[in-house]
């Protein structure tokens, strides 16, 4: 700090009277700066103090655009259901992001991808027969983000899935671009959060199922410049260069690729490098601890649970489990009574409670950074009591706040742990931008059916 040296300020210092004053001041300015000092640092102690409280996978939410305006939650004194508006308070405070449904898919076979025939803003339980979705229910249920599935069958390989797929994808950007005033189309971490703060359900796209890109690292980027930002390694079947979780089944007796090949790991790399997420829901174990070994970015299940509680094998082994923390990936839970409610404690009836106990076993093992929701709601035909369909989300967060989960442990399980998963891939991709693509091409060997070819 400068005083101003002009002749008036000299004259005020010349005599002992106006230097002991001189004096004085100096000491006020002293003991004054020494106090704004210590306050930074005071202030500076309490942010590392409070950082340090959470984990490093936090950081990249915030980085990620994830400072909203958060609500304190707790104060519902005098409700008669206070959980469950703690609930929705939570889910109005960051976006609810659901890995996986499959929407799209009942637009195909119940009306022919005519997305124009059926209005969304209706209740379509009095349009068609099995139907999770419409918008009503959408919002009823305070969904914030949603990957819709871009599904073709296992029939589709080696014939027409690329075609097929296209056709899908088109159905999702088209039911988007209908009701604008409730959809956002967005294809970054970011988007998701623009799309909450302006009161629309952003909408990404996953691709459901390797087979899609029918072995061709071409058509994956294609994929990707049209908006599509995760891919499902495989379906329910091999691709040429990776296996599908039926392989771990002790009845199988089809091909077994032992994993990924080589030309798969090329695959993995390449999408690495455009920045989409590696899905490893559907997968074989040995697909996922290939995956896990090589990938430079952490990976999603859209939509699978604990194979501990339900050892299905579209479920997550404990030891994977732990290999996905080290990778900073994140699982989403499943909710289809098949995969929520099975072996040695399987009970007649699936419940609500049931999906929470698998959200609550992969918190207590490997952490509450590690996991989200990935519901598959209009991807199977049974659910459990209490999640019958997407206006269900609220009563599934009450009854973790039940069970003691704190608000910020909920938003994780919500959004945050996917903004963090899907920013570092981005982060991972702008890393690798030196990288030229890869354009191997799949060997005769591992393409195991040439059936629709012209080489």
């Amino acid at each position: 700090m400068e005083l101003d040296s002009g002749k008036s300020t000299e004259n005020l210092f010349t005599d002992h009277k106006t230097q002991s004053t001189r004096r004085i001041l100096y000491g006020i300015l002293i003991i004054l700066s020494l106090g704004v000092i210590a306050l930074a640092i005071g202030l500076a102690v309490v942010v590392q103090s409070k950082n340090s409280e959470t984990s490093h996978v936090s950081s990249d939410a915030n980085q990620a655009g994830g400072a909203i305006s958060i609500p304190d939650c707790i104060k519902h004194n005098g409700s008669k259901t206070p959980e469950l508006d703690r609930a929705n308070c939570v889910l109005q405070s960051y976006p609810l992001i659901d890995g996986h449904n499959d929407l799209s898919w009942q637009y195909k076979d119940a009306a022919d991808n005519k997305v124009y025939s059926i209005d969304l803003n209706s209740d379509l339980t009095k349009v068609w027969n099995v139907t999770h979705t419409d918008i009503p229910r959408l919002r009823k249920g305070k969904l914030g983000a949603q990957f819709w599935a871009c599904y073709v069958d296992c029939t589709s390989q080696y014939k027409d899935a690329v075609r097929k797929s296209l056709n899908q994808l088109d159905t999702i950007k088209k039911f988007v671009h209908r009701y604008p005033d409730v959809f956002q189309f967005v294809t970054t971490a970011q988007g998701i959060l623009d799309a909450f703060k302006a009161g629309k359900i952003g909408s990404l796209v996953g691709l459901e199922g390797g087979h899609s890109i029918d072995s061709s690292l071409a058509n994956l980027r294609m994929f990707y410049d049209l908006g599509v930002r995760y891919m499902t390694v495989t379906h329910s079947c091999n691709t040429p260069w990776a296996d599908n979780w039926l392989v771990d089944a002790p009845d199988y007796n089809g091909t077994v690729l032992n994993g990924t090949t080589d030309f798969g790991k090329k695959i993995i790399l390449e999408m690495n490098r455009l920045g989409m997420l590696l899905d490893l829901s559907h997968v074989a174990k040995k697909t996922m601890i290939d995956i896990l070994s090589i990938t430079k970015a952490p990976v999603i299940y859209s939509h699978s649970s604990a194979f501990k509680i339900c050892p299905h094998f579209r479920n997550v082994q404990d030891d994977v489990l732990q290999m996905t923390k080290e990778n900073g990936g994140v699982v989403m839970v499943n909710f289809y009574d098949k995969y929520v409610n099975c072996g040695n404690n399987k009970t007649n009836i699936t419940t609500l409670s049931q999906v929470a106990d698998h959200i609550d076993y992969i918190k207590t093992l490997i952490g509450v950074e590690y996991v989200g929701i990935g519901a598959d709601y209009d991807g199977v035909p049974t659910l459990p009591v209490g999640l019958e369909d997407v206006s269900k989300y609220p009563d599934l967060f009450a009854e973790l706040i039940k069970r003691g989960w704190t608000d910020e442990e909920l938003r994780m399980l919500a959004g945050k742990n996917l903004i963090r998963v899907f920013t570092k891939a981005e982060q991972v991709r702008d890393s690798l931008r030196y990288m030229a693509p890869f354009e191997d091409l799949i060997s005769t060997k591992e393409e195991l059916n040439k059936q629709c070819r012209t080489e």
